[in-house]
């Protein structure tokens, strides 16, 4: 195994924090291959390069791939196939985060394809890897023999509570900050620091943090940053080139520059199409424009087709040198005259045009143009549960802000295929959403999901901010009380003849002519995000700083255009979105909210067609109630509430319940929320014994029935109405009853048996009860022992079922815990033995009969 080659260091400012590169060890076919580290954060970025030009390209392929692997963060994939599957949105982002410093680094004609892949190896939860891999790329290009014109360091800063620039915070020191931005670039020869990328946004906890005092990041603060970042961006190159020298550089690959045209066609085309093309870029509109470009390349390619008929590839070398002239033309117009393509000097805005409330069934809807520029946006409303999922390998796993961005091939007058998103799509949807994330109130203010999704209609300029724009609109139609309006620019550079211009609200053509391209989003008073690009070495400070304000000022313009349309969030959701509503309840309350198997909770959806939901957080429990009707939210939080601090019921009171709950003793009726009472089984009846509460009523049954008793626990006791018969009236008939029946059946047995006695004689039965007498006499004391014990035990057991009656509290009752009078037919029956058999000595009119003559001291003499 080959040996490793690593280089580290620590971050100034942040000596906790240590990057490293390591190379040698791993992935050692690949044209250049690093290890790149930040805590336990670990990515491997290989770089390859294809040694032929593809036959035909007339662009530089370069592509960059990053490959999240979810075992980087010790995870196992939730797709069905358990693998990943096509690239994460983060991953997407951050290829594009790569790609955007690295295409201007290689040399113009430089056309063989090259790959950068990125595989994440470890992910720590604490340090991100998208800055990370930009080094590390940097550093496997600068290794591989592969013509690059690097080192390129990348660094992530952050603006603290405490209004200071952090360098690679980690994602808990992101949260906590106002404010993010990654920063890339090269040193100079002259020691400073060429900035090439520049990525940034402010963070959810930003509008706390400025209401609490904490600087606002604003185009001052912006500028302070960016160079701040150059410090940081000194010690990534510093590492890189230590290995390079530690490593070295493998053999220069061999490549062949790739000329678009000859001189010769050159000049012809400078000759024949010169005034041709700048009377057609004169021209403001972008259709007729095209259309006049249009026609002066066919005339000059049709005024050279005879000069160049030998020359290889003449139709193609033609239109590359029309294209070169054409951006020659604009840019000495820009600089020279102050003019632009459409006539605009450098600082003017395009007409400007809002409109909200444009789709009738959504939930908010915005329209915003600028120029030929039109972007529609929608917000959809939605419950908590509706927020995105996200199995990724950072710590983010729910995002409930989102935004969609499309771009279909109609926009620019053209045809395409429409097959899902590209990563310039996600790429400028992402932006547009960090440009609004710190002015979105938060779950607690505001308890719903939020998508957004903006449609581009009309292209030529910057529909990444008219969709920062048009989402403003669109979630104050939508009723969300965002802190602040947001609204966005684009902004163009253009460095010809030793002289910078900037330019406000940029073309598409000037975008792709000029040398830098910056877009800001932000409210009046502080910036939300920023993206920036150049392609010519350094900025100067004065230069930036000017862009910026220059951008401020275009921005209040269009956020006070915004405002004639809608100047403030609506009071409320509009008639077609949900209404819902969120509060907190004790987390001991939340099992009667939901009830038994969720009996509660279901009986108050299906009754106001609610949706609720309840969640255990830490210490409460959360309640969300959601429905399009707004009388239906409140009738289910009227519900909610009254179980939470339920109504008192009055004793004497008829109430109409259902039965929720039935038990072996009786059946507990709701009679107003979060009350219940108990009917004792033996009121069910109606003055008629029953054996089982099922033969009466059922769970879901309506009942009439009157409050009979309240005990100090506050356990109510019920009894169906129209019973007016008590318990005791009630045993003392059945008592008599049994009596009476008793009494006859024992006179029917004892003339039976007298009758089969008969011939046995009067002496034999004097025999025998004299026998019995003395048996009787020398057990009874005995027996009278063991009926006291078991009477004793009677007591006991009494005074336990007391006890548990009373701790049942609401199902405790007097008339239905008191102790069942067993019917006793043992006096009548001592009577009647005195009456045949005479006087059966001491004890025997007292003496009861014990349970078939199982006393543990009873006497087994024989008879």
């Amino acid at each position: 195994m080959a040996e490793a080659i690593t280089v580290s260091a620590a971050v100034s400012g942040a000596e906790d924090k240590t990057l490293s590169f390591e190379t040698g060890r791993l992935a050692g076919l690949a044209d250049g291959a690093v290890v790149a580290r930040m805590g336990d954060t670990t990515i491997l970025v290989t770089a390859t390069a294809a040694r032929r030009v593809r036959e035909g390209a007339d662009f530089f392929p370069l592509t960059v791939d990053i490959e999240e692997r979810m075992y980087a963060a010790g995870k196992i994939p939730g797709s069905f196939f358990r693998r990943e599957g096509r690239a994460p949105e983060s991953a997407i982002l951050t290829c594009r985060l790569i790609d955007r410093p690295l295409r201007p680094s290689f040399p113009d004609g430089f056309r063989n394809e090259i790959h950068v892949v990125g595989t994440v190896l470890g992910a720590d939860q604490e340090n991100p890897y998208d800055v990370i891999a930009i080094n590390g790329a940097s550093a496997a290009l600068s290794i591989s023999g592969i013509p690059f014109a690097g080192p390129i360091g990348a660094v992530r800063v952050a603006h603290s509570a405490e209004g200071e620039w952090i360098p690679h915070p980690t994602y808990a020191e992101g949260a906590e900050s106002t404010f993010e931005m990654v920063v890339a670039g090269r040193v100079l020869d002259d020691g400073d620091v060429a900035i090439m990328m520049v990525e940034a946004n402010g963070t959810e906890a930003g509008w706390e943090l400025y209401s609490n005092g904490t600087p606002k990041v604003d185009e001052a603060a912006l500028a302070e940053g960016l160079e701040r970042s150059k410090e940081w961006i000194k010690e990534a190159v510093g590492l890189q080139r230590r290995l390079i020298a530690t490593a070295g550089v493998k053999p220069p690959m061999e490549y062949e520059l790739q000329v678009d045209y000859t001189p010769e066609v050159e000049a012809a085309v400078a000759e024949v199409g010169a005034d041709k093309l700048a009377a057609a870029m004169a021209i403001a509109d972008k259709a007729e424009r095209q259309e006049a470009e249009t026609k002066a390349k066919e005339e000059i390619a049709e005024a050279l087709a005879e000069r160049f008929v030998e020359a290889e590839g003449a139709d193609k070398q033609i239109s590359a040198a029309v294209r070169s002239l054409t951006k020659s033309i604009v840019r000495t117009r820009i600089v020279q005259d102050g003019v632009r393509i459409d006539g605009r000097g450098a600082g003017d805005l395009r007409p400007l045009g809002s409109e909200v409330g444009v789709v009738e069934t959504a939930h908010g809807s915005g329209l915003f143009e600028r120029g030929e520029t039109q972007v529609l946006n929608i917000t959809t409303l939605g419950t908590a549960r509706m927020d995105q999922m996200i199995d990724g390998i950072d710590p983010i796993d729910k995002k409930r802000y989102i935004h969609h961005y499309n771009f279909p091939p109609y926009s620019t007058g053209e045809t395409g295929f429409m097959r899902g998103p590209k990563r310039r799509e996600i790429g400028h949807g992402a932006l547009a959403e960090k440009a609004l994330v710190p002015v979105v109130p938060s779950m607690d203010e505001f308890p719903y999901t939020l998508r957004l999704v903006s449609e581009v209609l009309s292209s030529n300029g910057s529909t990444s901010m008219g969709s920062v724009c048009s989402s403003t609109l669109s979630l104050m139609d939508a009723g969300v009380p965002i802190k602040a309006p947001v609204a966005g620019i684009a902004m163009g550079l253009v460095f010809h003849e030793g002289r910078y211009t900037t330019l406000t609200d940029i073309l598409g053509a000037e975008d792709a002519f000029g040398d830098m391209d910056f877009k800001v989003a932000g409210t009046a008073d502080f910036v939300t995000a920023l993206q920036l690009d150049t392609k010519i070495d350094g900025l100067p400070a004065d230069v930036l700083a000017g862009a910026l304000n220059q951008a401020r000022d275009a921005r209040l313009k269009i956020l006070e255009v915004m405002a004639g349309a809608i100047d403030a969030p609506r009071d409320d959701v509009r008639p077609t979105a949900p209404k819902i509503i969120k509060f907190e309840i004790p987390l001991d309350k939340i099992g009667e909210v939901i009830g038994p198997k969720g009996k509660v909770i279901n009986s108050i959806q299906a009754e106001t067609g609610a949706e609720v939901n309840v969640d255990d957080a830490q210490d409460a429990g959360i309640v969300t109630i959601s429905s399009p009707d707004r009388d239906c939210v409140d009738e289910a939080e009227r519900q909610i509430r009254l179980i939470l601090d339920p109504p008192t019921a009055d004793v004497g009171e008829v109430y109409s319940g259902k039965v929720v709950n039935i038990t072996s003793f009786g059946a507990f009726v709701n009679i107003l929320p979060g009350r219940d009472g108990l009917v004792h089984i033996s009121k069910l009846g109606r003055g008629r014994r029953i054996d089982r509460v099922e033969d009466v009523v059922a769970l879901g049954d309506d009942l009439d029935v009157v409050v009979e008793d309240i005990d100090p626990n506050g356990k109510i006791s019920l009894k169906l109405t129209g019973d007016d018969s008590d318990r005791d009236s009630g045993a003392e008939r059945r008592s008599e009853d049994r009596g009476s029946r008793g009494r006859d059946d024992r006179r029917d047995r004892d003339n039976r048996r007298s009758e089969d006695r008969g011939s046995r004689g009067r002496d034999d039965r004097r025999d025998r009860d004299n026998r019995r007498s003395e048996d009787r006499g020398s057990r009874g004391r005995d027996d009278r022992r063991d009926r006291d014990d078991r009477r004793d035990r009677r007591d006991d057991r009494r005074d336990r079922d007391n006890r548990r009656s009373e701790d049942r509290g609401g199902r405790d009752r007097s008339d239905w815990e008191a102790p069942a009078q067993a019917a006793s037919f043992e006096a009548d029956f001592e009577a009647q033995l005195r009456d045949e058999f005479g006087d059966l000595g001491p004890g025997g009119g007292s003496q009861r009969r014990s349970g078939g003559g199982r006393g543990r001291d009873r006497d087994r003499t024989p008879r």
